[in-house]
C-alpha cells in the first residue's frame, strides 16, 4: 500500500545530471529516487502515491516520449517533466501536446525547475483524487439491479417517472422507489446530480 507521501523521480541515464537534479529537489524536502532508464523507473512506479518525474528524453532503450506514451497507455497519474540537452521544438510540442508540463532544456533554471515539479505533484494529487472518485462512483452504479439500471437511463434521457412508468409498464409509484433506491446506492443529492454522474464516460448505466 502506498503511504499517499508525494516523490520524485529523476530519469535520466547521465549519472551527473542525476546527482544534480536530485540535490536541487532535496531542498524541497520531498522523497525523491533517481533511475538510470525508463524500464527501472517502471519498476519502482507507485501510481497510488504522487509523483512527478524529471524525464530525459534520450534514454538507453525506452525513450523519455515513448515512456510518456506508456504511462498515458497505463492512465497513469504521474507528472512529467522533459528535460534534454537535445531538444527540439516538434519534440517539445509533441510532449506537451501529450500532457507533459514543460520541456526544458538543459541547462535549465533551477527556480524554473522546482515551480514545474510543485505543479506536476499537485496535478498529480488531482489525477489520483479524481480516479478515486470515478472508481468509487462505478463500484456505487455496480449494485444496481437492472430495472433500475433501466429506470437510470430514462431518468438521464430526460422522462419524467409517468414516462418512465408506461416506457417500462410499471406504476408511478414503482418508478419513484426504484428513483429513491437510485439516488441512495449512488450516494447523490439530487437527481441533477445523479443524472451528472451517471453520464459520465464510463459510468454503468451510461445509455
Amino acid at each position: 500500500m502506498s503511504d499517499g507521501s508525494p516523490i520524485i523521480f529523476v530519469v535520466d541515464d547521465d549519472p551527473a545530471v542525476r546527482d544534480s537534479v536530485a540535490f536541487l529537489v532535496s531542498s524541497l524536502g520531498y522523497a525523491h529516487e533517481t533511475c538510470t532508464s525508463a524500464k527501472e523507473f517502471l519498476a519502482r512506479l507507485d501510481d497510488d502515491r504522487p509523483t512527478c518525474v524529471v524525464l530525459d528524453v534520450r534514454l538507453p532503450g525506452i525513450s523519455g516520449l515513448e515512456l510518456q506514451a506508456e504511462l498515458i497507455r497505463r492512465g497513469s497519474t504521474v507528472g512529467i517533466i522533459f528535460i534534454s540537452g537535445h531538444g527540439d521544438i516538434p519534440k517539445a510540442v509533441r510532449a506537451v501536446r501529450m500532457g507533459a508540463l514543460d520541456f526544458l532544456e538543459k541547462p535549465f533554471d533551477d527556480q524554473l525547475l522546482l515551480d514545474r515539479i510543485g505543479e506536476a505533484l499537485a496535478a498529480s494529487r488531482e489525477a489520483i483524487a479524481e480516479r478515486r472518485r470515478k472508481g468509487d462512483l462505478e463500484r456505487r452504479l455496480g449494485r444496481l439491479t437492472e430495472r433500475e439500471r433501466q429506470v437510470l437511463a430514462l431518468v438521464v434521457a430526460g422522462k419524467t417517472s409517468k414516462a418512465i412508468a408506461l416506457d417500462l409498464d410499471i406504476s408511478v409509484k414503482t418508478v419513484e422507489n426504484h428513483r429513491h433506491n437510485l439516488m441512495t446506492k449512488a450516494g447523490a443529492t439530487s437527481v441533477a446530480q445523479l443524472i451528472a454522474w451517471a453520464s459520465e464516460p464510463g459510468a454503468e448505466g451510461n445509455g
